[in-house]
Parts: structure tokens; C-alpha cells; sequence
């Protein structure tokens, strides 16, 4: 009889679970921010202070972004007299080395291009020092995409040369990658970003390798971060002019393509990836970067950089921009579920116990009866 009711309340907690209405998730968290002409490209989240890092694609500003929008400048300081970031530089890619507080940026001009570590407070940064990568072609390298490791070296992807930079915790830079598979796959050379070779760069913590996207061929490498050695990622389909990615803390890797991000994990170490979701983003307003922010969540930043690049005004600059959450529908709808069966389960085993306590004092009154 005990098994038989036990049945009975499973069936009908299983039954409750599927007839009820799954609650509606969340609207995904959307950051509108103000700053006249800023066309950012690179997004970099600070766990010490809570706010996103943004940086001026044109101007070699940096800029924090609060959850409720608010922009603000961080001053420059120079710790030298020796060492100053370039006249008119090009900022690319950040990322933010917690662990030593530390704001890491990609810098491009005309003549070479750099890594620059700054010492990152709440309100302004200090310039640490100011890498020149070495290049033998200074005018087609460009330092794009860059990840931190947890010793303090920093891994940057050339994109117009199609190799890997490694710095050190101390700014000294050397070539960690240059792989032939960077160059064995055809570029369409009709495409408007056939120009953009390797790009996107995430370090995958307690691995000791990289995962990098390639724009150009829509390919994804697994370079070891100690020898450089690359492998090629099979992927069930081609990652449209992949641009950002970023890791979460539970494994799972996000990419950003022309026009949606790819939720995707492994089972093998990335030699070959699955997808989990894909979601539609904006194509207007050009998704150039990802990062994980607060609580795990993925944010995309939507900043307007091809119009910015190419120029293309209204009547004047544009001034708003935003950071926008990505989030997975199935993800969701899982999430959903999960709290009605373990609700559901506790009922079960509630009035199993009910039903034992109840034949126990009924044993108990025979007993003295």
C-alpha cells in the first residue's frame, strides 16, 4: 500500500507540474547610456567596483558604465613622464585583470600597434606601461581582441597579420602563435570584412589554452597557451563573421556573430563544439563585443561602430549607446520549470511522511488499546 500511494502522489505531482503555467521569465537587462560621439568597441566588466569598462574607438577614452546608465569619464593619470599613450589612438579590445585591478586595452595608430596596462580605480586609471607588439608589417597589423590569464599575462589577436601576441604581467611582448591553420581556410575577399582575420580571444581558466574566432573564414581555434600549438574547433555550423566571445564560470561560450549570439559548450575539451541556443541581436546597431557581468549574466555592447567607422552621421553624432543582457530561451524555460519540481518533490515526500507518521500512531494505539 505504501508504494502504491507513494506512486499515486508522484502521478499526481507530475501531473500538477505539467498542467501549471510556467511563470515568465525576466526582461533581459537593457543599459541605455549617453556619450556624444563615443562609438565604442571594446566591453570589459569590473567586479570591484560593479560597472561596465567602455573605451572611445577614436579618442583613447575610457569610460565606467553604472546598471542604471550612467557614464562616466575615468581621468588619466600618467605614473611617468616617459610613458603617454599615443597621439590619435585607436582602442579596440579590453579586459579587465581583476586580480591586480587592472584595465588592459588594445591600442592601434598608424605606425605600430600596442597593449597598454592601466591601474584601474573607481573613477580614473594610471598608466602602467605601453607594449609595442612586434610586427614586421606595422601598417596592416592590428592589435584587435585580448584575454588575461590568471598569472597577469595578457594574449592578444592580430588580425591583419593573423597571429597571437603573448604579454607579460610586466609589458614584456612576444609572438605566442603562428600557426598555419590561421591561414589555410579561403577568405572571401568580396566580403566587407575580409580584412578581419583573427578576432575574438577568451581564456578558458584552468585549461591553460585559448579559444579564438577568425571573421573572416567563420572558423574557431583552441590554441594551448603555453606553446601556442592550434587546433581547429569542429562546429556543427559556420560562425558568420564571429567577432566577441566570452566564457561563462559554468563552461558555457558565448560568440557574437553578425546578428546573434551562439550559446555553445563541449564535451571534449573543444575539440568539437555543440550549440545550445542562438539568439537573434540587432543588427543596426552592431554587437562588437560580449562579456559575463554580474551574477554570470552575458551582456552584448551594441556600439553603432560600423556608422562610426564609416562616418555615416545624421545631422550630427550619435549619443546614445547600450549594453544589453543576452538570454537564452531554453535556458530559461528550464530555469522555469526546475522550481515547480523541486516544489513538487518536497509535497511528495511531505505526505510520505504524513502517511508513516499516521500508521506509527495507529501502531502505537494498538499497541495500548
Amino acid at each position: 500500500m505504501t508504494k502504491s500511494l507513494l506512486f499515486s502522489l508522484s502521478l499526481f505531482i507530475l501531473i500538477f507540474i505539467t498542467l501549471s503555467p510556467i511563470s515568465e521569465s525576466r526582461d533581459p537587462h537593457i543599459i541605455n547610456f549617453r556619450s556624444p560621439g563615443l562609438y565604442p568597441e571594446g566591453l570589459a566588466w569590473d567586479p570591484v567596483s560593479q560597472h561596465f569598462i567602455v573605451a572611445a574607438i577614436r579618442r583613447g577614452t575610457f569610460h565606467s558604465v553604472s546598471d542604471a546608465g550612467v557614464a562616466e569619464t575615468l581621468t588619466l593619470a600618467l605614473t611617468s613622464s616617459e610613458i603617454n599613450l599615443p597621439p590619435n589612438p585607436v582602442v579596440l579590445g579590453l579586459a579587465v585583470d581583476s586580480r591586480r585591478n587592472r584595465l588592459i586595452a588594445t591600442v592601434n595608430t598608424v605606425k605600430s600597434p600596442y597593449l597598454a596596462a592601466f591601474s584601474l580605480q573607481r573613477t580614473s586609471i594610471s598608466l602602467l606601461y605601453l607594449s609595442r607588439l612586434p610586427t614586421t608589417s606595422p601598417s596592416t597589423a592590428v592589435a584587435k581582441s585580448v584575454a588575461i590569464d590568471p598569472h597577469g599575462n595578457a594574449y592578444v589577436t592580430n588580425s591583419g597579420e593573423n597571429f597571437i601576441w603573448k604579454v607579460t604581467e610586466n609589458g614584456t611582448a612576444s609572438i605566442l602563435s603562428k600557426s598555419s591553420k590561421f591561414t589555410r581556410h579561403p577568405v572571401d575577399l568580396t566580403s566587407p570584412y575580409s580584412y578581419w582575420g583573427l578576432n575574438g580571444i577568451a581564456y578558458v581558466t584552468g585549461k591553460e589554452y585559448l579559444l579564438v574566432l577568425q571573421s573572416n573564414t567563420n572558423k574557431m581555434f583552441k590554441v594551448d597557451a603555453v606553446d601556442g600549438k592550434s587546433t581547429s574547433v569542429a562546429i556543427p555550423a559556420e560562425l558568420t563573421e564571429a567577432g566577441g566571445i566570452a566564457v561563462r564560470e559554468d563552461g558555457v561560450v558565448v560568440v557574437i556573430t553578425k546578428g546573434e549570439a551562439w550559446m555553445m559548450k563541449s564535451d571534449d575539451s573543444w575539440g568539437r563544439g555543440g550549440v545550445i541556443d542562438r539568439i537573434a541581436l540587432d543588427r543596426e546597431g552592431y554587437a562588437s563585443s560580449v562579456t559575463v557581468g554580474g551574477g554570470g549574466r552575458v551582456y552584448v555592447l551594441y556600439g553603432y561602430v560600423e556608422e562610426g567607422i564609416k562616418g555615416i552621421w545624421r545631422e550630427e553624432e550619435r549619443e546614445w549607446f547600450r549594453i544589453e543582457e543576452v538570454r537564452s530561451k531554453k535556458e530559461s524555460d528550464g530555469e522555469s520549470v526546475w522550481p515547480f519540481v523541486m516544489i513538487g518533490l518536497g509535497l511528495v515526500y511531505f505526505l510520505f511522511w504524513r502517511f508513516q507518521m499516521g500508521r506509527l500512531v495507529k501502531n502505537l494505539d494498538k499497541k495500548h488499546g
